[in-house]
């Protein structure tokens, strides 16, 4: 992964490294920059609905779209070189999300040398209604110099 990720980087691809996870293939996600931030896309799916009477996305698809947000914006904008190792997240569900395509986009807040923090929204058509948020804390890997361990 370490190769992907610094593929991924080199071509300022951020896709690439969704196409790398297969869950994150299964979830239908894609990823693009936008305005300098990753924004990962959860195209809709019939397998994402978890109330078919309203119907409504799977509180746990939207739960893997926020957290798979996260990582990729963690790889994408910071030195880690491996997978972020997650140590918690809460999500807030704020409404019922449709059965349409939802986006999520991460601030990483405060970065370590192990442990960074981030925030995420997901939102359907306008990103100032979000309909769910998330709060992740991650394990990190940087790359450091050789020397550099302590």
């Amino acid at each position: 992964m370490r190769a992907r990720i610094g593929e991924a980087r080199a071509a300022g691809d951020v896709d690439r490294l969704i196409q790398a996870v297969p869950y994150a293939r299964f979830l239908g996600l894609t990823a693009a920059i936008v305005d300098g931030r990753v924004v990962v896309t959860m195209r809709y799916g019939d397998h994402l609905i978890g109330n078919p009477t309203l119907p409504a996305l799977h509180g746990g698809t939207l739960g893997a779209l926020l957290e798979s947000a996260a990582i990729f914006e963690l790889l994408w904008s910071s030195e880690t070189i491996v997978v972020p190792k997650t140590v918690t997240i809460t999500v807030d569900y704020l409404r019922s999300g449709r059965p349409v395509d939802t986006y999520a986009s991460g601030v990483v807040t405060r970065q370590g040398r192990r442990v960074a923090n981030v925030l995420v929204d997901a939102w359907q058509e306008d990103p100032a209604q979000p309909i769910a948020t998330a709060h992740a804390h991650f394990l990190i890997k940087r790359d450091e110099p050789d020397g550099d361990r302590g």
